[in-house]
């Protein structure tokens, strides 16, 4: 029987890994119930903070290739995200002082509404030659600052990435295609998530252990997602609404859970 912490997590991360590349996102919001669930991390808040580091360093290593491709708008990405480190340690400041148990209550709430809004196709279409420079900037600040405060404050909060939030966040502030979104949102799920976990591991709630090991599952998931993804081809219209389904029912267990110790 498989009870060993360390083995579970890399069994954890490596599930996670193997559907941010087989469905392009949104697997990382499974590493909070997957770490209470499977992994056995009890405190609602560690394992939180341990999913911030461990998310963090996975968008880390995956920003390489995307930057290497070109496909990383540097200097948006770069207000978007000073002022969504801001807010992702206001996020997680206030989220260190909610009881864990409403906390996850919450987290719940949020993957029913992430796994209802990944039902949605995400346009493709954009302006790939968006830059930020003096002349643009009168139109696109106002937008970068306040969003990418706003996202890393929800991304603090629930010690996620971000990246559902933070792909739409950007499109909507500067218009850049979808393909440059997913590419440039890693550099902000990287920075939010070493915020997060940062603040997290001051008060002694980072299970660096634990984290470690799943990032390397991650690491092998990934490889094991890409190869598959590689033999599907394009048909994964399918694979994400049963994908979906896993997160909004996972969120509405989570969710009933909470109602049954409220009450």
């Amino acid at each position: 029987m498989l009870t060993d912490p360390n083995l579970l997590s890399v069994f954890s991360g490596s599930l996670v890994g193997f559907i941010l590349a087989l469905v392009g996102g949104g697997g990382s919001i499974l590493a909070v119930p997957l770490l209470i669930y499977i992994v056995g991390i009890s405190s609602t808040h560690q394992a939180l903070g341990t999913s911030a580091f461990a998310v963090s360093l996975t968008a880390l290593i995956s920003l390489i290739s995307h930057w290497r491709l070109g496909y990383v708008k540097w200097r948006c990405v770069s207000f978007f995200t000073l002022f969504g480190i801001l807010g992702a340690y206001a996020g997680s400041s206030v989220a260190k002082m909610v009881d864990g148990e409403k906390l996850l209550f919450l987290f719940g709430l949020l993957m029913i509404i992430v796994g209802a809004l990944m039902l949605f196709k995400r346009n493709s279409s954009g302006n790939k030659e968006i830059l930020l420079t003096i002349k643009t900037a009168k139109t696109l600040l106002p937008r970068l600052i306040p969003i990418g405060f706003s996202v890393g404050l929800l991304s603090g909060f629930f010690g996620i990435g971000g990246g559902f939030l933070i792909v739409p966040g950007l499109i909507l502030a500067t218009g850049m295609p979808l393909r440059y979104a997913m590419g440039t949102s890693l550099v902000a799920v990287a920075a939010f998530g070493a915020t997060t976990a940062t603040n997290y591991a001051v008060s002694g709630l980072v299970d660096w252990n634990i984290a470690l090991f799943f990032v390397f599952g991650g690491a092998i998931g990934g490889l094991a997602g890409i190869g598959a993804s590689k033999l599907i081809g394009k048909s994964t219209n399918g694979l994400n609404y049963i994908f979906s389904a896993i997160v909004i029912l996972v969120g509405l267990w989570i969710v009933w859970q909470g109602i049954i110790l409220f009450i």
